[in-house]
C-alpha cells in the first residue's frame, strides 16, 4: 500500500498552485539553473499519490527552488538524500534514473516515535520579540499550514498570512509525545525595519492534550549575534488542509 503525501499536496495548495502550475513552475525552476525536467501534471500526481516516493535529483532541486523548503521536508522519502550526494542530478550508485523521474525507494528502515495524535491543519503562529533598536516589544503573527507524518511536522506560512507581508515563515519539528522541539527560519522583508535579514533558530513547545495548542519559547541570535528568547505559540485553526480552507486563511492576521 502506498502513502499519501498530503505534505507536498498542502504545500502546493498553500502556494496557490494547481497541478498543472505545479508541474510548469518546476519545468521553469529546471530552465532557470541549467538542469531542464520533463515535469507533467501525471508526475504531480504521482508525487502526491505517494506512487513515486522519491524523485530524482534533477526535480529535487527544482522542487526546492518552487517551494522554498528542502527536499526532506517535502514528505518524500529519504533516498533523494542519498541521490543529491551522488552529484550530477542524474542519480549515482543509490539511484537508478527512470522515464517518469522515478527513483528506487529507501530500502532502510526510518525508526520513528509514535505521536499520541495528527497535528495537520491550519494554525495561528504568534511569537514575541524584543527589538533593541526600537526599545520596544512586538509580537509577529502567521497563518501556517502544519502537516504531520510520523513523528514529524513541518510548517509553511501562508503567502499573504504574515502580519508583516512578504515575512514567510518555515519550521521543521519533531514530535515526541507532546514535546515538540525543532528549528524556525523567516525571512524578512525587503522593504522592511529588518531590510531582508534572514533569522532562525531553535524551538520547544508542549501540545495540550486538546490537540488545538502548542506553547512554549524560542531562541535565535540578534543582529549583534546576541542570542534571543521569547514565548511562541500555535493555536489550531481548521484541521482541514482543503484548498478551500487554506485559501479562507491566505489573508493578513487580525
Amino acid at each position: 500500500m502506498t502513502t499519501p503525501n498530503a505534505t507536498l499536496r498542502a504545500v502546493r495548495m498553500g502556494l496557490l498552485m494547481s497541478q498543472d502550475d505545479f508541474a510548469r513552475a518546476i519545468r521553469e525552476a529546471g530552465d532557470r539553473v541549467g538542469h531542464p525536467n520533463d515535469a507533467t501534471k501525471r508526475l504531480v500526481q504521482r508525487w502526491e499519490a505517494g506512487t513515486t516516493g522519491t524523485p530524482r535529483p534533477v526535480y529535487a532541486r527544482a522542487l526546492e527552488s518552487v517551494t522554498g523548503l528542502p527536499i526532506e521536508s517535502l514528505g518524500f522519502l529519504p533516498a533523494v538524500t542519498l541521490a543529491r550526494v551522488n552529484g550530477d542530478g542524474h542519480g549515482g550508485h543509490d539511484v537508478e534514473p527512470s522515464p517518469d523521474g522515478v527513483a528506487p525507494p529507501s530500502t532502510g528502515p526510518t525508526p520513528q516515535a509514535t505521536p499520541r495524535q495528527n497535528f495537520s491543519g491550519v494554525w495561528l503562529s504568534r511569537y514575541e520579540y524584543f527589538s533593541s533598536g526600537r526599545d520596544s516589544s512586538f509580537i509577529g503573527m502567521h497563518y501556517v499550514v502544519l502537516l504531520q507524518h510520523g513523528n514529524r511536522i513541518t510548517a509553511r506560512s501562508l503567502p499573504h498570512g504574515s502580519s508583516n507581508p512578504d515575512s514567510p515563515l518555515t519550521m521543521d519539528l519533531t514530535l515526541d509525545g507532546s514535546v515538540v522541539t525543532g528549528t524556525w527560519v523567516e525571512q524578512t522583508a525587503s522593504e522592511g525595519y529588518y531590510r531582508g535579514a534572514r533569522y532562525h533558530g531553535a524551538i520547544q513547545m508542549l501540545a495540550e492534550p486538546t490537540g488545538t495548542r502548542m506553547s512554549g519559547k524560542w531562541v535565535g541570535f540578534g543582529k549583534d549575534m546576541d542570542v534571543n528568547t521569547g514565548p511562541w505559540e500555535l493555536r489550531l485553526q481548521d484541521a482541514s488542509t482543503k484548498q478551500s480552507t487554506i485559501a479562507q486563511y491566505n489573508r493578513r492576521p487580525e
